[in-house]
């Protein structure tokens, strides 16, 4: 089964998935609340130099200033002085930047969480084929073409056009430029010098920090970053939407306009493709796999941990034959859990324990075939002397559980809450701080009233009642308990009631 592109448009949000051989591999939200600033461009102003760091926040108009350091800077755009130009290939950032300066950037990373956008005065423009970057001279092929005849071709068709159109600045050849002629090359170099055009003129226009260049909406970047011929259709459950890919992909993409279909079934589009069942489990950490092991992916600050488990299979000859049945699926399975998840940085892998080393390289072997598809970077090293792979992912937005979901009010995103021994504990040091400090202020009069869990309150009234009981004597008042069944785990509260009693 060929790839299919399903779209779904609602006035609250644009969903765009990438199904694959009848399973998910890539989904983008897009919300007119939170949508993405990746790939736009912005005048920014230099609002703080950290030279500890080497890099400089850019107040770019948006809520949070952006990070810029120094390697992300383009020395072409730069006037260096005589002293700096002697040390252009590692300059310090106090000689490019200053503070109060503008300068002209791109959102290379979305703003995620606490942290501002990452940005690069290094500007790129993509097409289908081609990434311009007007301030570079490099001119370059992507990596993932590995046929060196079909990288040499590109290249010299990258030089042609390169002269032909007098272009200064670096070109690259994307994936999908394998194979095309020289025709569609300068198609979109055109396309992209007018482009470019129109961003230097807005640049003039614009004298405070804000934005000059917005990338193309979410379906549109889609389809022209991952449509291809191995697409066999690209289907669109909205009429507007459909008519704005059409007229786009009819200007920028005429081969693919057959692929383009508007979806009109009464079953909602993400349903009828089973999507929403997928959507649902890539938010849970556990992934069941079809041998009956599973993936524990947990995403923490610094890293991506992911656990692989036999679980209930227990098909292999013996321990050695099992972990290395169930480690070959998992391999298989991981990066397409990353790319799905869009979870990035560094990933580090605790497969099950296999001794015998082809078993390792076989699983490396599935593993780094696996994310040959992934259009992110990644970067995969060996098993280490303690067992665990270590691979990284480039991700440019947020991973989908922090697009989907927030952190729990009550645990705060650890998963965990206070256990009811605990929480009783909590009650009663609270109540004896409480009663020592009415005693010093005089005010010792009234009963406490605890309000807590059902799991709580039994607690208090059963194991740890003699505890109870000697602070209520020592206090010479009592201890009334109330359930509350709204009240999270670790939840309570008490106050001094008049004395019930006289």
């Amino acid at each position: 089964m060929a790839e299919e592109l399903l779209i779904n448009v609602n006035p609250f949000e644009t969903r765009v998935a990438l199904v694959s051989h009848g399973l998910l591999q890539e989904l983008h939200v897009v919300r007119p609340s939170k949508h993405s600033v990746a790939g736009n461009i912005y005048l920014g102003q230099v609002v703080r130099i950290v030279p500890g760091m080497q890099a400089a926040f850019v107040d770019i108009g948006l809520a949070r200033a952006g990070f810029l350091h120094a390697k992300d800077i383009s020395v072409a755009q730069i006037s260096l002085s005589e002293a700096a130009a002697k040390t252009a290939d590692n300059p310090d950032i106090r000689d490019l930047l200053h503070d109060g300066q503008m300068i002209v950037v791109q959102v290379e990373k979305d703003p995620i969480s606490t942290k501002g956008a990452r940005l690069s005065s290094q500007l790129t423009l993509a097409s289908k084929y081609l990434v311009l970057m007007p301030g570079g001279g490099h001119v370059g092929v992507s990596q993932r073409i590995e046929d060196d005849a079909e990288r040499e071709r590109l290249r010299e068709l990258l030089h042609d056009v390169r002269a032909r159109h007098h272009l200064s600045g670096g070109l690259i050849a994307r994936t999908s430029a394998e194979g095309v002629d020289v025709y569609q090359l300068d198609v979109e170099i055109r396309d992209l010098l007018r482009l470019w055009a129109g961003i230097s003129e807005r640049r003039e226009k614009v004298v405070k920090p804000g934005l000059i260049h917005e990338e193309l909406p979410v379906q549109m970047r889609i389809i022209r970053d991952l449509a291809s011929m191995d697409t066999a259709t690209v289907l669109i459950d909205d009429e507007r939407t459909f008519a704005q890919v059409c007229a786009y992909v009819d200007e920028f993409a005429p081969q693919y306009i057959q692929q383009i279909k508007f979806y009109s079934g009464v079953r909602p589009l993400f349903e009828r493709h089973g999507v929403e069942g997928e959507i649902k489990r890539a938010l849970q950490p556990e992934v069941p796999l079809k041998c009956g092991g599973t993936l524990v992916i947990e995403p923490t600050e610094a890293m991506i941990s992911i656990d692989v488990n036999t679980g209930s299979f227990l098909g292999g000859r013996n321990p050695q034959e099992t972990a290395f049945r169930t480690n070959l699926e998992a391999a298989a399975s991981i990066p397409r859990q990353l790319r799905l998840r869009n979870l990035g940085g560094i990933v580090v892998i605790d497969f099950i324990d296999m001794k015998d080393e082809t078993h390792q390289r076989q699983v490396m072997r599935v593993l780094e075939k696996a994310a040959e598809v992934d259009p992110a970077r990644t970067r995969i090293e060996g098993f280490s002397t303690l067992g665990l792979v270590q691979m990284s992912r480039k991700r440019t937005r947020e991973s989908l559980l922090q697009s989907m979901s927030s952190p729990c009010a009550h645990c705060l995103g650890t998963g965990m809450s206070s256990s009811a021994q605990s929480t009783a504990a909590e009650i009663l040091r609270s109540l004896v701080l409480d009663y020592q400090a009415r005693c010093r202020r005089q005010d010792v009069s009234g009963d406490y009233l605890v309000r807590a869990t059902q799991a709580v309150v039994d607690r208090l009234l059963d194991a740890d009642a003699s505890h109870v009981a000697a602070f209520s004597a020592a206090a010479k008042r009592k201890i009334l308990f109330q359930v509350e069944p709204s009240y999270a785990e670790g939840q309570y509260d008490f106050v001094l009631k008049p004395s019930l009693t006289h």
